[in-house]
Parts: C-alpha cells; sequence; structure tokens
C-alpha cells in the first residue's frame, strides 16, 4: 500500500509564557506554552507536544514520557518526526532530519490553538502531512469520526478548518475501515471477561452483504469503529490526528471497505488507479481544542462559528444542539392523510417512503413515479412538494445518492460520461474493429479482480464512448479478454487504434457506476436545485459509499456536500434536514441525523431494550457529539398508549432522533390513534418548551421504566413514571396464574390487559379474572388469537387485536382493585388447552412529579 503508515499509535485571556532565551524576536529553548480558556498546551523545542493540561484542576493529559509530533511529514516510505523547533512572534518553524522545512502559523483563540501550514520547503517526496498524532491518557470516550476524545470530566480533540484535511492518518483510500474493538464504557459496570483484553478488535458480523448483520455482538464492551480520527490506545490511553495529503500526484491503492478482508470474502480488497485532484496540503488548518467535557460541543460550535464552517440552524438553532433534536416522519402508502396526521402530531419533517427509492438521472429528474393517493389520484413531486412546504412540512425521498444505474441515467449509457469513476487504467495492444471480440491488452492491470471493492462483480470496461463487459483476462501473452460482451447497456461499438486507452470501471454495491469527482460536483449542483425545484427541504442520501468510490475518502465527500448546500442555498433554499446512510468527518457538520437501521435491531420500545445495531451506533454517535437514533420505528395498531409515549421518552432521554414509520392503514387500524396522537403530541410540546433537564433526561433513560406525561397549563406538564410488568407466553389453564402488582388500588393502576395468542383455527372459550381484592370476573366470551381484555379507567371490555373496544365486560368497583398482597390471577372460563397461551401486562404508576414553569 503506497501510503499506509503505521503510526504511534469568553474572556479572551491568553497567555504566551515562554522558558527559553528571546534573541532578534525569535525563541530559542526548551518549550513554548500556548493557554486558552481552559488548557494549556506545550511544545518543547524539538517540536513535540509534551503538555496538556487541564487550568481548572492542574490535571496532566498527556502520557508521561510519551510526547507528540506536532506535524509529521509522510512519505510513501516512511514518516518523518520533526528534530528542531524555531519559536517566532505568531508561527513556529519545525525543522526535520531530510532537510524540510514546515512554518506553522499559531493563532489563539479563547477556546482553541489554530494552526496552519504556511509553508513546506525542501520536501519534494512529501505526499501527506499530520497534525499529530497526539497522544492523551483520555480513553474513555473514544471519538473516531471527528477526532475527539472524552472522558466525564475532559475532552481533548482538533477540527479540520479546510475541505482537504481530513481525519486519521494517510492510508489507502484515507478512509477509516469498520470493525469491532473490545473497551469497556464502565469497567466496574462491564468488566471484561478473561479471554478479552482492552483494544483488541475483531471482525463485524455477516458476510459482507447484509448491513443488520454486521452487528453481532450484544456486550456492552464490544464497540463498532467507524473512523480513525481517534483511535484506543490502551497502553496510555488514545491518540488523535488529522492529515492533509498532496491530491495532485495520481495513487495506486488498495482499499478493503472491511478491515480483515485484504484478501477473501465478499467485500475483500481490490486495488484502484486514483486520479488526481488539483489539491494540496498548503494552507492545511486545524483547530486544536481542550476544555470540560460538558463544554465540548459548545467549543465545537465557536469554532465552526469562528472559522466559517458549515452551522446548518434548524428553527434558530444548530442541529448538533440537543435543544434541536425532533422526531421525522417515514411516511408508508397512499399519502391522503400524511399532511393530516403530521400536523397532529406535531412533526415538521417526512421521508416519503412510499414513492420508492430515487436514483438521480439529469435527464428524467423527477422519475417515473407520481404522489398517489386512494382512488388511483396522483400528482406530481413538485407539486405535492409545494403543497407541504406550504403547509410548513420539510419533505423528501429515500435516495441512492450517487449510483448511476444503467437503464436510468444519461451519464451510463447510451453515450458513457468520459467522468464514471474508475478502477483501472490500461491500453489495448491491437486494433480493435467494430465486429471483432478479441480484445488483447499491454497488460493484466489488476483485471482479474472481480469488480471492486464492495464484493460486485459487476466487470465493465469503457474504451471511447463503447462499454464492455468481461469475465477475466488471461494471465501470459497475449493478454486476452474472456467472455466479452461489446456494446453493453445499449452503447455503440466502435473502431479503435492498437494504443487506445481503455479503462474499467469503478461499480457501485448495485451494479451500476459512480460519478468522479468532476462529475460528481454536477451531482451536487443538481441535487441542491432538485431539491428546491421539487418544494422539498429534507433529503435522506442511502448509498453514501458513492462518495468514497473515487478514492479520496472525507475530502470527497467534503467536495459533494459544500457543492449540495451552495447549490440549494443559491437556488433560494434555507434549511436543508439531511439524513443519510452513515456519519462520516467528511459528512459531519452537513448531516442533522443518521435515523438508518430500524425496528428491534435499533430500539424496541414496547420491551424497553436497546438492539445491538442500536447499541453500537449509540456508542459511536455518543462519543462524537452525534445525535444517537433509533433508526424507523414503525408504529404498529397493536401498540398501547405507554408503548408510544415510551418512544417519545426515551428519544428524549438519550438524547436521540428517529423517524415514526407511519401509514394510514396501520394509523386506521389502531383502536388508540387518536390517544396515540393526542399523547405523541403532549411530549413534543415538551420538547418546545425545553422542560426536560439533564436529571429528568437520566431518569428517561431508565429501561425498567416507562412514562406518562399530560399538559396541565402552557409550559407545565406532570410527568408520571410507570412501572410495567409483563408476562409472556402464560398457559391458559384451569388454575390461576398470579402476577403480583406493586401498588394496590384503581389509581395506581393505569391499565392492565391479557392478550389471547392461538393457533390456526383456535379460540379461548373465554377466562376467568381474579381483581387484587379477591373478586372473580368470568369473561364469558371466545376470544380468538390477537383480541384483547383489557381494563382502562374502571372499565373492562373486549378489544381487537389492534385495541380497537368490540364490547364492555363490566365496571370494575374500586373497592375490587384493593387488596393486602395485591395480584391479578388469570384462568381459563373452561377446560384448558397447550395450544393457547395469555400475555399479561399490567402498567402502574410509581410516582408523579410537575415539570416546566
Amino acid at each position: 500500500m503506497n501510503d499506509k503508515i503505521n503510526f504511534l499509535s469568553s474572556t479572551f485571556c491568553l497567555c504566551i509564557m515562554l522558558t527559553a532565551a528571546v534573541c532578534g524576536g525569535k525563541a530559542y529553548g526548551q518549550k513554548k506554552k500556548f493557554e486558552t480558556k481552559y488548557s494549556t498546551f506545550t511544545v518543547n523545542a524539538k517540536g513535540y507536544v509534551v503538555s496538556i493540561l487541564d487550568k481548572r484542576s492542574g490535571r496532566e493529559y498527556c502520557p508521561k514520557d510519551l510526547p507528540s509530533a506536532l506535524l509529521t511529514l509522510v512519505t510513501r516510505e516512511k514518516q518523518i518526526l520533526p528534530v528542531s523547533a524555531e519559536f517566532n512572534p505568531g508561527d513556529i518553524v519545525l525543522r526535520y532530519p531530510n532537510g524540510a522545512v514546515a512554518r506553522i502559523d499559531v493563532q489563539l483563540r479563547p477556546q482553541y490553538l489554530r494552526l496552519q501550514l504556511l509553508s513546506l520547503d525542501n520536501a519534494p517526496d512529501v505526499d501527506n502531512i499530520v497534525w499529530g498524532p497526539y497522544k492523551t491518557t483520555i480513553s474513555k470516550k473514544i471519538g473516531e469520526i471527528i477526532s475527539v476524545v472524552r472522558d466525564d470530566r475532559f475532552a481533548i480533540g482538533m477540527l479540520a478548518l479546510d475541505d482537504n484535511t481530513t481525519s486519521g492518518p494517510p492510508t489507502d483510500g484515507d478512509f477509516g475501515v469498520t470493525y469491532y474493538y473490545i473497551h469497556s464504557p464502565d469497567p466496574l459496570k462491564y468488566p471484561l471477561p478473561p479471554h478479552l483484553k482492552e483494544g483488541q478488535t475483531f471482525k463485524i458480523g455477516g458476510d459482507g452483504r447484509n448491513d443488520i448483520a454486521f452487528y453481532s455482538q450484544p456486550e456492552e464492551y464490544y464497540r463498532m469503529n467507524y473512523g480513525n480520527g481517534a483511535v484506543l490506545e490502551p497502553a496510555f490511553g488514545s491518540s488523535i490526528c488529522l492529515h492533509s495529503r498532496n491530491r495532485r500526484k495520481e495513487q495506486m491503492i488498495r482499499f478493503p471497505v472491511l478491515p480483515d478482508n485484504l484478501d477473501g470474502g465478499y467485500n475483500s480488497a481490490r486495488y484502484q488507479l486514483v486520479l488526481p485532484a488539483d489539491v494540496g496540503f498548503d494552507g492545511s488548518s486545524i483547530a486544536l481544542y481542550a476544555c470540560p467535557d460538558s463544554l465540548g460541543l459548545k467549543t465545537i460550535e465557536r469554532i465552526v462559528l469562528d472559522e466559517g464552517l458549515p452551522h446548518p440552524e434548524v428553527d434558530g438553532k444548530w442541529i448538533k444542539d440537543p435543544a434541536s433534536f425532533r422526531p421525522d416522519l417515514a411516511w408508508s402508502g397512499p399519502h391522503d392523510s400524511l399532511a393530516a396526521y403530521m400536523s397532529r402530531l406535531g412533526v415538521k419533517n417526512v421521508q416519503d417512503e412510499g414513492w420508492g427509492e430515487y436514483y438521480p438521472n439529469f435527464e428524467n429528474k423527477w422519475g417515473h413515479n407520481r404522489i398517489s393517493f386512494t382512488g388511483g389520484r396522483s400528482v406530481t413531486l413538485p407539486q405535492y412538494g409545494a403543497q407541504l412546504k406550504a403547509e410548513g412540512i420539510r419533505y423528501g425521498l429515500h435516495t441512492l445518492c450517487e449510483f448511476l444505474q444503467p437503464g436510468n441515467n444519461s451519464h451510463v449509457a447510451p453515450v458513457p460520461s468520459d467522468s464514471l469513476a474508475i478502477m483501472q487504467r490500461t491500453r489495448i495492444a491491437a486494433a480493435l474493429s467494430v465486429t471483432d471480440t478479441v480484445i488483447t491488452l499491454e497488460d493484466t492491470c489488476y483485471l482479474n479482480e472481480f469488480g471492486g471493492w464492495e464484493g460486485n462483480h459487476t466487470n465493465v470496461l469503457k474504451i471511447g464512448k463503447e462499454l464492455i463487459e468481461y469475465e477475466s483476462v488471461t494471465t501470459t501473452r497475449p493478454y486476452t479478454l474472456k467472455n466479452v460482451k461489446r456494446g453493453l447497456y445499449g452503447t455503440v461499438r466502435g473502431d479503435y487504434a492498437a494504443g487506445t486507452v481503455i479503462v474499467k470501471l469503478q461499480p457501485n454495491c448495485y451494479r451500476g457506476f459512480a460519478p468522479d469527482l468532476r462529475l460528481q460536483d454536477s451531482y451536487g449542483d443538481f441535487y441542491g436545485r432538485w431539491l428546491v425545484d421539487g418544494g422539498m427541504d429534507y433529503i435522506d442520501f442511502d448509498g453514501l459509499e458513492s462518495c468514497m468510490y473515487q478514492g479520496h475518502g472525507q475530502y470527497s465527500f467534503k467536495r459533494f456536500f459544500r457543492r449540495l448546500f451552495d447549490s440549494y442555498e443559491k437556488a433560494g433554499g434555507k434549511y436543508l434536514r439531511v439524513m443519510g446512510s452513515c456519519i462520516f468527518e467528511g459528512n459531519w457538520h452537513y448531516m442533522s441525523v443518521c435515523n438508518v437501521g430500524g425496528g428491534n435491531h435499533m430500539f424496541d420500545p414496547v420491551l424497553n431494550k436497546w438492539g445491538i445495531e442500536g447499541k453500537d451506533m449509540r456508542y459511536v454517535f455518543e462519543s462524537n457529539y452525534f445525535p444517537s437514533t433509533f433508526g424507523i420505528i414503525s408504529y404498529t395498531s397493536d401498540w398501547s398508549l405507554y408503548d408510544m409515549e415510551n418512544l417519545q421518552a426515551k428519544s428524549i432521554g438519550w438524547d436521540a432522533t428517529y423517524m415514526l414509520g407511519l401509514s394510514q392503514r396501520a394509523a386506521e387500524a389502531s383502536g388508540l390513534k387518536d390517544a396515540a396522537f393526542s399523547a405523541f403530541r403532549t411530549w413534543e410540546h415538551a420538547r418546545e418548551a425545553g422542560v426536560f433537564k439533564a436529571r429528568h433526561k437520566e431518569k428517561l433513560k431508565d429501561l425498567a421504566k416507562k412514562f406518562h406525561l399530560e399538559q396541565t397549563a402552557p409550559g407545565i406538564f406532570v410527568l408520571y413514571t410507570l412501572h410495567e410488568e409483563r408476562r409472556a407466553e402464560v398457559p391458559y389453564q384451569l388454575d390461576f396464574y398470579s402476577m403480583p402488582l406493586r401498588k394496590a388500588g384503581a389509581a395506581a393502576l393505569f391499565e392492565w390487559s391479557v392478550r389471547v395468542r392461538t393457533g390456526k383455527d383456535e379460540y379461548a372459550e373465554g377466562l376467568r379474572l381474579r381483581m387484587p381484592g379477591g373478586q372473580t370476573v368470568p369473561v364469558e366470551v371466545r376470544l380468538t388469537d390477537g383480541q384483547y381484555i383489557i381494563y382502562n379507567d374502571g372499565i373492562l371490555y373486549l378489544a381487537d387485536r389492534h385495541r380497537k373496544p368490540l364490547r364492555q365486560i363490566v365496571k370494575i368497583d374500586p373497592i375490587a382493585m384493593e387488596g393486602k398482597d395485591p395480584a391479578i390471577g388469570v384462568a381459563a372460563l373452561g377446560n384448558g388447552s397447550d395450544k393457547i397461551k395469555l400475555e399479561i401486562v399490567a402498567v402502574q404508576m410509581e410516582e408523579k412529579e410537575k415539570i416546566g414553569q
């Protein structure tokens, strides 16, 4: 690998303290200290960071006897460390053993240290410069995406201030790969078993194809890695770094999307020729900060504002501010009730899953789908977007970013663009006529590697304006392509002279293709205009890996998103809510939410349980100052009121976003739609009022509790803490099954239910219910699969599988709910059956408190 290096792993009150002799404005000596409001950075006479000090506590965060180079130079073969530092007013000059000289501009800001490479002389072989890696003693939270490390007291991090300064050290593809590593978030609560050790790494799950299967380790100490901007270093803590590459040079890289798949496996590494871009490391700049962790996000925002970095705002709040976090809607099916439902729920953002996946195509920008309603009525996408925009709704589609698909993209066929991303380039060895099917090449040029590094076995070559499919190439001269199919996708066969360039195209994971950087710029511009023309202020970029295919890593992401936002703003757009398939350093500033995954793999609001995928994403996102997510949680018609409320409560407690999956069919089937919508809206009112303080959020996180919220006046609410007892697979038998209650009395028991589960063509011949006071109530009703017996507000009633009331059974006297050892008993009315099971759920109030003004 050409560039892979094994690195070791608000008052403006500033003081520059020199322990050096000063002559002619220059400082020669031992070290120099740079003080910000919260910390002191010390650089020694060799150009190494030797101290990162918390000014408030006096705690040292630089590992003892492990200094960090302020700036490392990297060639194809090695890293070069500084040997001396010269401190001048406003800059530092570093000298290196190869004769290279780096001049770094140093500007002190109240909250951070601004560093910029002004010049690098005598360094013709240097391909990359690396800020750091800077070693720290912190290890609790590793923010591998945005180069930050955190514990409960302090945060140390760095932000790139230009697009070509990107996370991590230089690697092939300039991208951090995905893997599990062992790191306990709390060694006392989650101790490691003897066979594991801190920092140990493992392959992610699955076969490399199924996203859900990637997340395979439920234990809290298995941590998913999403980047390389920060790395756990078990020997001392952690390290953080950023780098900048000279992209004006071609590179031949070998890149695996998964770390242990260099050879073999579905996603094994491939060689790729990376074409140049007109940008280098000259002017590379960073902000280095160290502050209390509680102020970390505010410090980052200060840097973003001061340095003119992207700062999207929604309703006057920065999108990274937890006060801005809101749930979105994922809509399916006919659109008749979409706007009305959103108004009732108080939700402003919607992703239209019912429209289908959108693949960009300049010549058919609206696709073939229309917005459908019941009865066969439909409207165009721009018409519907304009309608929702007028109602204050941010509407958008599920797109496949830059996936350029044959049959649906004018840059692929019938006349392929010269700006499609490539894997390899060679020349034909002999002239090729229109009718020839024997094609010989000057060399094999890694063309025997199937497809691309995402495991796609699409082998497509481009010569002139023709696309050609092939299977492999012989390994001895003449190098001849096997199983050739010319004029692929309707492209026109041509005549080509010997020596004509032929390239292998980079496939995407859906057997399509991707743009190179120049064409990617056009897609960024296209999407910005397309959104405004379509009345859309929301977009989901599935397939964000399409910004990886060019081989330029995070730089490609930053370039695409900058073009997108500039184009959107120029077209008249205001706030663009961006959802996407993953968070990277290159899109962190631009992404509002990352509501990927869904269902029980993420979070189960009914059983109050994090899924493995949700756990893994939570740790990654939280560590990188990005909202956690539940993904898409679909509302089902059998949810209780408290299941809906629990979804809202837990999202607030965990500062998590999510999309509520909703359709007319599911909502209208539910017997609790009106109550559920009203409860959901109450929680939204409370969010807007900002009534949930840190202690409330900590309470709402509790997975052993559910919650109910009532609004009593503007800005004033009552929060009820609930205990839910659930018994599944209860036998349908003559003997009573008893489920204890925590409290006696009708006031404490918000609701209890019995659900019947039967086999095909089976039914239960009624129930006997024993109240906490000992009274037995017969339920002389034939019960089919999924039906409920529900007690609520003194009434016992029969409900269908969607909780719609069918008929009242009896009114329960409050005295019947009193008892010394309160419990609910359930038994069969007649004969029991092994083919029938019951699920019993009781929801009781534990406490309540007034919150708000």
